[in-house]
C-alpha cells in the first residue's frame, strides 16, 4: 500500500482539511446512545404481564343476570312492567290466567271430595281396628276362629292403605291448586328488568318458558378476562390486575404498572381448569380494595361492559423481555414453580 504521508505536499488541500465538527458530535452521541442503552437493557427492571380481554360480570351467580319463568301454564293477562324499568322485591311483573275460568273452583271442589273420601278411609280404620281388637281377643279366648282373626287384620290393612291413598291424592290435589293460585310474578329482589318477552291475552305461556331478563341491584363486580394457554399456567389466585373498562380513558405500560394512569387494581379469584371453546381460559378477578382507585359505581360499569386486563407476573430486565417478545416465548417461570 502506498505511503499517502510522503505525498501530502503535493495534496496541501488535503492534508488542511479535519473531521467535521458536527461529525465529532454524532460520533460521541451514538457511543453515548449504545452505551445508555445497554445499560437500560441491563438494568432496568420490567413487569412481565399477559393480558387479555373480558367483560363485567359478578362473583356471586345469584347478582348476575337472571330469566324470570312462568310457573304455570296458562294465557298472559297482564305486564306491569316494561323494558327498562326499575322494581322493588315483591312488585308484580305479569299475571297468568288459566285457559279454564273455572278451574281453580273445580279444584276447590275436587280437593272438597277428597278430603271427605280421606275422613271415611279414617273413620273406615278406626272401626276395622277396633274390631281386629275385639276378635283377637275372642280368638285368644277360644270362641272365634283363627280365620276370623286374620280377616280382621287384612281389613286393618287394606284400610291403612285406601287411607295413605287418599292422602296422595288429596296432597296432588292441594299442589295444583297451589301452582294454579301462583299466577303473579313478582320481582325477587330490587332490580331493573331488561327485557319483556311480550304477549297479550291471545298468548299462551307454558310452565318454565323465559318472560323476561333482570338483573339485581347492589351485587360485587367481578371482570372474567380470557387469556391465552399459553400464559395460563403462570397465573394463580392472588395475583395482582390493572385493569382498564369500556368507557374509561387509561394509559397502561405494559412493563411500569407504577406508571398506569386511569386503570383500576384487580386480583385474581380463580383460574377455570378448562379452556373456553375458543381455547382461552377464563380468570375471574375481584377488585383490589388495598388500590387507591376504587373501581366505579355500578352506573359506571355496567354489567357486560367490557374490559381489559393486564395480570402482573415476574420482574426481569428490559433486555431480556425484548429478547422474549422478540423469540415469542413465555414468560419466566417463578423460581419457586416445579419445572414443566
Amino acid at each position: 500500500m502506498p505511503d499517502i504521508s510522503r505525498h501530502q505536499e503535493h495534496f496541501k488541500t488535503l492534508a488542511t482539511i479535519g473531521v467535521p465538527r458536527v461529525g465529532r458530535s454524532v460520533a460521541r452521541m451514538l457511543v453515548f446512545a449504545v452505551f445508555a442503552t445497554a445499560l437500560f437493557l441491563t438494568f432496568v427492571p420490567w413487569v412481565q404481564t399477559t393480558s387479555g380481554l373480558g367483560r363485567v360480570t359478578a362473583l356471586n351467580p345469584n347478582d348476575r343476570l337472571q330469566e324470570i319463568n312462568a310457573l304455570v301454564s296458562g294465557r298472559i293477562e297482564e305486564w306491569y312492567v316494561q323494558d327498562g324499568m326499575h322494581v322493588n322485591t315483591g312488585d308484580p311483573i305479569v299475571k297468568i290466567v288459566d285457559n279454564d275460568p273455572k278451574l281453580l273452583e273445580r279444584l276447590s271442589a275436587e280437593r272438597a271430595q277428597v278430603d271427605a273420601k280421606l275422613t271415611a278411609a279414617r273413620q273406615a280404620l278406626r272401626t276395622a281396628e277396633i274390631d281386629m281388637r275385639r276378635t283377637q281377643e275372642l280368638y285368644e279366648e277360644g270362641l272365634e276362629a283363627k280365620r276370623a282373626a286374620e280377616q280382621a287384620r287384612i281389613r286393618v290393612e287394606n284400610m291403612r292403605a285406601s287411607v295413605a291413598e287418599a292422602a296422595a291424592e288429596l296432597s296432588r290435589v292441594e299442589i295444583n291448586i297451589s301452582r294454579q293460585s301462583i299466577q303473579t310474578l313478582r320481582a325477587p329482589r330490587n332490580g331493573v328488568i331488561l327485557s319483556v318477552a311480550g304477549g297479550d291475552a291471545a298468548t299462551f305461556v307454558s310452565a318454565g318458558q323465559r318472560l323476561a331478563t333482570f338483573v339485581p341491584d347492589d351485587i360485587e363486580h367481578a371482570v372474567e378476562l380470557f387469556i391465552s394457554g399459553r400464559d395460563v399456567v403462570l397465573v394463580e389466585p392472588g395475583d395482582k390486575v390493572r385493569l382498564q373498562f369500556d368507557g374509561w380513558p387509561a394509559v397502561q405500560f405494559s412493563g411500569w404498572p407504577s406508571e398506569a394512569v386511569g386503570t383500576f387494581g384487580g386480583i385474581v379469584t380463580s383460574v377455570d381448569a378448562s379452556a373456553q371453546p375458543n381455547g382461552l381460559f377464563r380468570v375471574l378477578v375481584t377488585e383490589d380494595k388495598n388500590d387507591k382507585n376504587p373501581w366505579p359505581k355500578g352506573n359506571y360499569v355496567r354489567f357486560g361492559a367490557k374490559a381489559q386486563g393486564w395480570i402482573l407476573l415476574e420482574t426481569v430486565t428490559t433486555g431480556y423481555e425484548i429478547w422474549r417478545q422478540l423469540n415469542n416465548f413465555p414468560p419466566d417461570f417463578p423460581a419457586d414453580s416445579p419445572t414443566p
